[in-house]
């Protein structure tokens, strides 16, 4: 397997492929990617034969910014539309045992238009892979089985441990009806990523103390109150008045940029619309000083050199708090309800 297909965002491939490129490249591995604008859709083919099936085990998943999931595998030619099955069958009899398996499609027009096959395809491609015993529930790796048409399917592996939790990385989140804005998801699927499922009543505890940055209307707000927190909301606009009516939030009529905590608190969160090398500086120094334990913070991508630009404020952190010796996780991710813009995880350790 010399092929690493890799989902992203639409409009976003020309940055996956330069990250896993890097990556790639400082990892040991070599080769090239390909990328059509508008597919969400990476394919990065490496030079070994057995390449990107290596570099799926050695990379770290969690370390990508703009891949949502990925798996190594092939191509297979489907020239037969009244028996798919069976040239399928037999790419996947080529790849290690898996102990499940995923259907999944590009998060595209044209993907959403295969999912209506997709799922006619599941239950006979489930019922072959039983019938030649190609499952072994102990195995570590994950199948995936992706259409790009009628005529043409992907099929790969990816380790469980090492790859996104939901299928195409997508969690099924639904909208709260109390939350007063969308934005809401975006604060509640990082705490998914960049949180495992196991700490989060220890670090998203009831009685903590939060601070959210360009508050209104509330929708980063609602998830801290929601989790039992009290917050001090930073914004020149209103907040909905069923967060104020919770006794939970303070509102504070401010710049996100002036406000000054009078204590540190547990979380910081912060999704302010302006430059982001100005709100990477503003979040860094905040933990410099020592405001917050944790924090969650978007940063609006430029138009050009959005990839560059990530790596730039990446290092500029790093240094912030290699100046000062202050432990941190620094983690980035292009979460699904991102849009122009990354999400950034700081956890200060010591």
């Amino acid at each position: 397997m010399n092929h690493l297909y890799l989902h992203c965002r639409p409009g976003f491939e020309k940055e996956c492929a330069a990250e896993i490129t890097d990556l790639a490249n400082a990892t040991g591995f070599f080769g090239y990617s390909k990328a059509e604008p508008g597919t969400a859709l990476v394919t990065y083919v490496t030079h070994e034969p057995e390449g990107a099936y290596q570099l799926i085990r050695e990379l770290d998943f969690a370390s990508l910014i703009f891949t949502r999931q990925w798996f190594a595998g092939q191509a297979v030619a489907l020239p037969d539309p009244k028996d798919r099955l069976t040239p399928l069958l037999a790419e996947v009899e080529k790849l290690p045992s898996c102990a499940d398996w995923w259907s999944e499609t590009l998060d595209t027009n044209e993907g959403k238009s295969l999912s209506a096959l997709s799922k006619k395809f599941s239950r006979p491609f489930a019922q072959g892979l039983k019938a030649r015993s190609l499952l072994r529930a102990s195995s570590p790796l994950r199948l995936h089985l992706l259409f790009l048409s009628g005529a043409e399917a992907l099929v790969g592996v990816s380790p469980v441990a090492n790859s996104a939790r939901w299928a195409m990385g997508i969690p099924r989140l639904r909208q709260p009806s109390q939350a007063p804005s969308r934005a809401t998801l975006k604060l509640e699927e990082a705490w998914h990523h960049f949180i495992p499922a196991v700490e989060w009543e220890e670090r998203l505890a009831g009685g903590m103390r939060g601070i959210d940055l360009g508050a209104a209307p509330g929708g980063w707000t609602w998830q801290l109150v929601n989790r039992g927190m009290f917050v001090d909301a930073v914004d020149n606009g209103p907040m909905a008045e069923s967060l104020m009516e919770t006794g939970q939030v303070k509102h504070h009529v401010v710049d996100g940029f002036v406000y000054q905590p009078k204590k540190p608190v547990d979380w910081l969160v912060c999704d302010i619309a302006d430059k982001p090398a100005r709100v990477a500086q503003m979040i860094g120094e905040r933990a410099v000083q020592g405001q917050f334990r944790e924090a969650v913070f978007n940063l609006k991508l430029p138009m050009k050199q959005r990839y560059a630009e990530v790596v730039k404020l990446r290092q500029r952190l790093q240094e912030l708090f290699a100046e000062n010796e202050l432990n941190v996780q620094l983690a980035f991710r292009q979460l699904y309800h991102d849009r122009e813009e990354i999400t950034g995880h700081i956890r200060v350790t010591g």
